[in-house]
């Protein structure tokens, strides 16, 4: 028979006496969520920012940015959806994919941090934000990554792109090709800079994605990210980052283009949760940073990252038919940590479904049943439960004796 048991919200689920739960209680009523076309909650010294809404677990967000997505960086929850898939002019936000390049050869062993790099007339004559490179010389690795990051130098890019690919068009072709081992569905690549061009297009979770994987992939490297200043050919220029400049976050770029708007995609860590946010197509620097700021503290005043259970924590003891114990206890198998809403534990129904009682031999690793998280503003999920142990069958007078028990006393 197939045997259901609710765990109740406020359940905490992972402690000790999780089993113990009462099975069949009737679930507490879900929070009521926003009516349609009302914001969702935000802090009452922060005016509401002018837009159309944005899609979150909790309900609508008004957001004056055009794209915009925010992820938690541990778990990959989206807690923001505004066209978040829709390819866009991603300006210099498209410098993330050139350092993820030199990011891994530099991991490879394949270039050197002291190693010093050509300047062409190309990268020289480079328009836009610049490092302020001389043509003719050579230029430290590490100079021109910081050159990139803090001063999002176009020459810093040329440089790199010139050096590892030949020319700027081929480099072009390793992002793209890079692009597609990350899994950017909505992202094209023409140039190293993000240089207006019609075919260059990133989606904002494409950008997200990329930037979860640099800090990933290279925390030794991304700490250049969080340097608010740099100083190189007695030109010292400041991080464009604001969020950086006021502490708020460690990284990672800044972006604009007439066609793009104003964009920039941020990660910052508080109390061991960090989360990832792009924002692209506002009117001003000044949106951009009051925006992104106001977004990244709604992530984290909003939502929380809720371990349900380790590896090793028995979820449920099930009953077990003809084994050598009364009990097998079933498990994730694996950690789970899942993103929730703050106060979730008002609104989540966590069921536990499998089939009772599972009948012996059972072996250790098997799936009997699943765990499925459901409610209101509460992203569905479903895992898998495991059996924790084996569990021999019994012995045939064993079983003879057990059957000869059930039928007898009906237990």
């Amino acid at each position: 028979m197939l045997s259901r048991r609710l765990l109740l919200a406020g359940v905490a689920i992972g402690a000790p006496g999780i089993a113990a739960a009462q099975p069949t209680r009737p679930a507490q009523r879900p929070a009521a969520r926003p009516a349609p076309g009302r914001t969702a909650r935000r802090s009452t010294d922060t005016p509401a920012a002018t837009g159309s809404p944005a899609t979150t677990p909790i309900g609508p967000l008004d957001t004056a940015a055009k794209w915009a997505v925010i992820l938690d960086f541990n778990t990959g929850a989206t807690l923001l959806d505004k066209d978040a898939d829709v390819p866009m002019p991603p300006s210099s936000m498209t410098k993330l994919m050139t350092m993820y390049i030199v990011y891994g050869l530099l991991k490879a062993g394949r270039l050197q941090l002291t190693q010093e790099l050509p300047v062409s007339e190309r990268a020289w004559r480079m328009g836009g934000s610049k490092m302020f490179v001389q043509i003719g010389s050579q230029v430290k690795v590490e100079d021109l990554i910081r050159g990139v990051i803090v001063q999002s130098g176009n020459d810093a890019c040329i440089v790199f792109a010139e050096a590892i690919a030949g020319s700027e068009e081929q480099f072009a072709g390793l992002m793209n090709q890079k692009a597609h081992d990350l899994g950017l569905q909505n992202t094209t690549f023409r140039n190293s800079t993000g240089w207006p061009d019609p075919e260059q297009r990133m989606s904002a979770r494409d950008i997200a994605i990329l930037a979860r994987r640099l800090i990933q992939d290279f925390p030794e490297y991304y700490r250049y990210d969080s340097e608010k200043i740099f100083k190189y050919n007695n030109i010292e220029q400041q991080n464009r980052n604001p969020l950086v400049q006021k502490g708020l976050a460690d990284g990672l770029k800044t972006g604009h283009t007439d066609d793009g708007g104003y964009g920039l995609v941020a990660s910052a860590l508080r109390n061991g949760r960090r989360v990832v946010l792009v924002v692209n197509g506002l009117t001003s620097m000044h949106q951009r940073g009051e925006e992104s700021e106001r977004l990244l503290e709604w992530s984290f005043r909003e939502f929380e990252d809720v371990t349900l259970f380790t590896a090793g924590d028995t979820v449920e003891q099930a009953p077990v038919w003809l084994g050598t114990v009364p009990t097998v206890p079933l498990v994730g198998g694996r950690d789970l940590e899942v993103t929730m809403p703050r106060g979730w534990r008002n609104r989540a129904k966590i069921t536990l479904e499998y089939d009772s009682p599972i009948p012996a031999p059972i072996m250790r690793g098997k799936t009997l049943g699943r765990l499925t998280v459901t409610g209101q503003g509460v992203p569905d999920l479903q895992i898998p439960l495991l059996a924790g142990a084996d569990v021999p069958r019994l012995s045939l007078p064993g079983r003879a004796w057990a059957v000869l028990t059930h039928y007898v006393t009906g237990s």
